[in-house]
């Protein structure tokens, strides 16, 4: 575990994103939780401020912070502020939550280069916020989609790699 990395994300509802992030190459484990709001020990019932994120662990060696956010910005609508499908509000922002420097050029540089793509007909939203606590989720919310096969998502490849 000590070589492994993690990388925190925010893109809408964490149920739909956790499911396609699950099964990609080098990613080692997705936890759902909440990150950047007001309150500690946050619930889905008291999240003020709160986006609905995930917890990507990852092995460095068989994939990169650059390949995640290439997916992420694959997976989920960056050009709208505060919403994913039929989920409203700021719970359902886009963000990237950065750690470090590093993090911070990667995702200016993957930003950029998904701006002049021109495949999303509006301007990028995604916000930059500084890594503070991630909160997990309730058990009920792991896996959600796994527990319940039928259950809502608004999440899907809509292209290939930016990158």
């Amino acid at each position: 575990m000590e070589n492994y990395k993690k990388a925190y994300i925010a893109g809408g509802c964490f149920w739909g994103m956790e499911d396609l992030f699950r099964n990609r190459k080098g990613i080692i484990d997705t936890e759902v939780g909440y990150q950047g709001g007001e309150n500690d020990n946050p619930t889905y019932e008291n999240h003020p401020g709160h986006a609905e994120g995930i917890e990507l662990t990852y092995d460095p060696a068989l994939t990169s912070f650059k390949e995640i956010l290439d997916y992420f910005f694959r997976i989920h609508n960056p050009t709208t502020i505060d919403r994913q499908g039929n989920d409203r509000g700021s719970s359902y922002r886009s963000t990237i939550f950065i750690q470090n420097e590093e993090e911070q050029e990667i995702a200016k540089e993957i930003i950029k280069i998904v701006n002049e793509s021109g495949k999303w007909e509006a301007p990028i939203v995604t916000t930059l916020e500084p890594f503070d606590t991630f909160w997990p989720a309730e058990s009920y919310h792991q896996d959600y989609l796994v527990k319940n096969p039928g259950g809502y998502t608004c999440h899907f490849e809509r292209f290939g790699s930016f990158i």
